[in-house]
């Protein structure tokens, strides 16, 4: 049976971290304290702790499809308030890939059916740089370059929330950065971001503190 296997695999990883550590599971019940929060695309070639050598505790993850940061989507806005506000997280990753499925299917003039609303919001990317993507003609590295802009508009669209802005105003953290894991490489590329640079240029639309962020 497939699910009988996924229950062995678990017995045999739970042991050899016992192996390794034998109150490996005492420490991982008591709390979690994550540096990051990873809002990262429901791909499953991409396995958000794996692919930056990190442990269980190490990460709180939030994903969907295209790794969109939409402020109407109670789910990544409850995961960016409770990382922020309560683990008190210091480094927010959006991490986009390379032959994202979802990015493609925004490429695409089709019907998606029930995908309709929340391809729009990459499709709204590819709208706002369409000057820059249609100037590229070879498909494909168009195609990577709106994952690039997708990635950095939802980064946008964390730092304009309340929580994020707060909590940077009075501790500095937590950052935003932008990431793309290549599936062809295995690496991931920091798409360095500016972002006390884009902060600063969006806060005068969507400052949401009393207090001067700069």
């Amino acid at each position: 049976m497939e699910l009988e296997k996924l229950f062995e695999n678990n017995r045999k990883w739970a042991e050899s971290k016992k192996v390794n550590d034998e109150h490996y599971f005492e420490r991982l019940a008591a709390d979690q304290s994550p540096t990051y929060l990873y809002i990262g695309c429901s791909d499953s070639r991409v396995p958000a702790n794996e692919i930056m050598g990190l442990e269980p505790g190490d990460v709180f993850v939030h994903r969907n499809v295209a790794n969109l940061v939409n402020n109407t989507d109670l789910n990544v806005m409850s995961s960016i308030n409770y990382a922020v506000r309560h683990l008190h997280v210091k480094h927010i990753l959006v991490c986009g890939h390379y032959n994202c499925g979802g990015v493609k299917a925004a490429m695409e003039p089709k019907d998606m059916g029930i995908l309709n609303p929340w391809l729009r919001n990459i499709r709204d990317v590819y709208r706002l740089h369409r000057e820059e993507l249609d100037a590229i003609e070879d498909m494909s590295l168009r195609y990577d370059r709106l994952v690039e802009l997708n990635v950095r508009e939802q980064c946008i669209s964390v730092i304009k929330t309340t929580s994020v802005q707060t909590l940077y105003t009075s501790t500095g953290f937590p950052q935003v950065h932008g990431f793309v894991f290549d599936l062809r490489t295995g690496l991931l590329r920091d798409l360095e971001l500016d972002f006390p640079a884009i902060l600063k240029d969006i806060q005068k639309i969507y400052k949401l503190t009393e207090q001067d962020l700069f």
